[in-house]
């Protein structure tokens, strides 16, 4: 296992790499350091060791745990929660209403995951746990959480990429935890003096209009920092809205091009790849650069997601 240490942006905010789908800098978890210790994302279950190595590079013990909070319940943010309660028992999990239940009973999670990751599945993602009703702990739009007599989280409902999404303001560094509402940070290609952000619209409730409307959410806020689920922080945060916001329509028109030709999910992704191909070569990031096989692995289902939003768009005419 190749170690990495926790990255941090402030003396109470780090990021643990979970190398998630064995990729670094793809996934990762967020501790803050207040009086009771909390934790956002636990990503897959692969990632726990990771996270309890992490937290002990912190000088922090896993048992002192206060909170889990999953910005929503796709495995590759929350899957792990069960697993890694096991290390942090005295924790609760935060979670949206419309999450609470796939916790609880995560055979839908489980049977979802493996119709798009197929024969990957175990390797990726198991095992997943089923978290006990009274560890979880549900927040709604305009919910609070006092983690310490100087930061009280702010919670917020940001559907788009999932309806069982939460933004969580946190008000001592005037930042907002985005999860994958506010698309995807690519940081690879800083050895290019570039980072490019791009909007997640993985399946099944993708919805274009409702994504930007949680992104002006954000924006209102005038946050200083967006902490991304994939992955980091920019300081930047209006230029990543900005970005995500132009790529949009983008995607959902490559998606409408590629159906309405007949060619399906593998033509959505072709479409897809090819736009996004273009936008680096302008920036003049090479072909061969390894950013590639990660756009790869997002647009694969990111395409599934856009076929799935318009098929249904298409039935409720």
């Amino acid at each position: 296992m190749k170690k990495k240490d926790p990255i941090k942006f402030s003396d109470r905010i780090h990021l643990i790499d979970g190398f998630d789908l064995g990729i670094p800098g793809r996934t990762g978890t967020y501790v803050i350091e207040e009086e009771n210790l909390t934790l956002v994302e636990t990503g897959p279950s692969p990632s726990v060791p990771r996270i309890v190595e992490g937290l002990k590079d912190l000088e922090l013990d896993p048992k002192d745990v206060r909170y889990l909070i999953l910005t929503h319940i796709h495995l590759d943010h929350a899957g792990g929660a069960g697993l890694l309660l096991k290390e942090c028992p005295e924790a609760e999990v935060i979670v949206h209403e419309k999450g609470k239940r796939h916790l609880a009973n995560p055979s839908r999670l489980i049977e979802g995951a493996r119709a798009v990751y197929g024969d990957s599945f175990d390797q990726l993602f198991d095992p997943i746990l089923p978290i006990e009703e009274e560890k979880l702990i549900v927040k709604e739009e305009g919910d609070t959480l006092e983690i310490s007599p100087d930061c009280t989280l702010k919670f917020f409902d940001t559907p788009g990429h999932a309806n069982h999404h939460l933004g969580i303001y946190d008000p001592v560094s005037n930042g907002i935890f985005t999860g994958d509402t506010a698309g995807i940070r690519y940081h690879q290609t800083l050895d290019y003096g570039v980072t490019f952000y791009l909007p997640s619209t993985s399946p099944n409730q993708f919805d274009p209009e409702e994504m930007k409307q949680s992104i002006q959410r954000f924006r209102d806020l005038k946050v200083d920092h967006i902490y991304f689920g994939h992955f980091g922080k920019t300081d930047e945060p209006e230029a990543a809205f900005n970005q995500v916001v132009e790529w949009i329509p983008k995607f959902v028109e490559a998606g409408e091009e590629a159906l309405v030709n007949g060619n399906g999910i593998e033509g959505v992704k072709n479409r897809l790849y090819e736009k996004v191909n273009a936008y680096l070569r302008e920036l003049q990031i090479p072909d061969d650069h390894p950013v590639y096989e990660v756009i790869q692995l997002d647009i694969e289902v990111c395409a599934m997601g856009l076929v799935d939003y318009l098929r249904k768009k298409e039935r409720n005419r």
